[in-house]
């Protein structure tokens, strides 16, 4: 059976690649949007219409987002981010990476999740491939407003499909328990391993299909974290 990680294990696993191995938290960050990139191009690229809509929070999920969307840029598709919450609180690697979209001269909308919701609603999604990069694993408890009224919207936008970065927004990756407002994903692509929620049944309400992309973090020290307990 594949392995299933707490968030502790995995906090374990990137402080571990960084302090004990000497790699770059930018180049963990690098591998994990460029892996999800090429899972979002091999399941969505096939048609002549490729536009995601790249849903990215301030934290380093939206650090992943900005890698996306670099990476489907460069496999031409169309790529436009909302990075919806207080830019104030841009994790060091995320404005690195919003930085280069910027110069890229990517389309970019920063903006509160209310103001974020209604930009949202004015525009067709319906061939659309959204990526949630809102939360990510730290998340627990209850998304709070007015976050929890853009998932809301976010999930009942026509769209062609919704792909979670890591967990789904609104999901806690060690319980399974959903907030009040949670991302229903059609494909959950996580990283290094699946999350201890995955493997709770009533969790692929929110996650759909799981794939699991790799970030270069040595298999030694996923079985290591692994094994112990969190």
């Amino acid at each position: 059976m594949p392995v299933s990680l707490t968030k502790e294990q995995l906090r374990r696993v990137d402080r571990d690649a960084v302090s004990h191995y000497g790699m770059s938290s930018l180049i963990l960050m690098e591998n994990a949007g460029r892996g999800a990139a090429e899972i979002i191009h091999q399941r969505y690229g096939s048609t002549n219409h490729r536009r995601a809509i790249i849903i990215c929070g301030p934290g380093n999920n939206g650090g992943d987002g900005c890698v996306i969307a670099r990476h489907l840029h460069n496999r031409r598709w169309g790529t436009y981010i909302f990075m919806v919450g207080d830019a104030a609180r841009l994790s060091p690697d995320t404005r690195t990476n919003l930085t280069i979209l910027d110069k890229m001269a990517l389309s970019i909308t920063s903006a509160p999740a209310d103001e974020a919701g209604e930009r949202l609603a004015t525009t067709d999604h319906s061939e659309d491939v959204i990526v949630d990069c809102l939360l990510g694993t730290g998340f627990t408890g209850e998304v709070r407003s007015p976050l929890d009224s853009f998932i809301d919207q976010v999930n009942r936008i026509n769209k062609r499909a919704m792909v979670a970065i890591d967990v789904p927004s609104g999901l806690d990756c060690d319980t399974g328990k959903a907030s009040h407002a949670t991302i229903q994903a059609d494909l959950t692509i996580t990283f290094v391993a699946r999350k201890r929620a995955f493997d709770l049944p009533d969790s692929t309400n929110y996650t759909g299909r799981i794939e699991v992309a790799d970030i270069g973090a040595p298999l030694e020290l996923i079985a290591q974290c692994a094994t112990n307990s969190a």
